[in-house]
């Protein structure tokens, strides 16, 4: 299990998209999800397919949160060149979380 972190705060569990496959699914076919998917690599995504909407975080390489968005279902990002990763969660998490462009998010294992 992994977990997305703040400052040395959990912010949640934390689902990594290793493949491909795992990465253009995302989190289709689900109706809700607690915690976070990461995709690396990933600069835009799609919501395709999804049941519910979700917040995305694009990060770059450092994990320094680049921009924040929710996304509706059967909708496409646009694409955010400096992304190096996403994070992926159920609409209003990051309100919760208080997760904020600027922000420095790692992944620990």
């Amino acid at each position: 299990m992994a977990w997305l972190i703040r400052e040395g705060e959990v912010l949640a569990t934390l689902e990594l998209a290793a493949s491909r496959r795992e990465r253009v699914l995302g989190l289709v076919g689900r109706d809700h999800y607690e915690g976070a998917l990461l995709l690396r690599p990933a600069r835009s995504v799609h919501t395709v397919g999804m049941r519910f909407p979700i917040d995305v975080a694009f990060c770059d390489r450092d994990g320094v949160v680049l921009r924040i968005q929710t996304v509706a279902p059967w909708r496409v990002t646009r694409v955010v060149w400096r992304s190096g990763f996403v994070v992926e969660a159920a609409a209003g998490a990051f309100e919760r979380w208080q997760l904020r462009p600027g922000d420095t998010v790692e992944v620990k294992e």
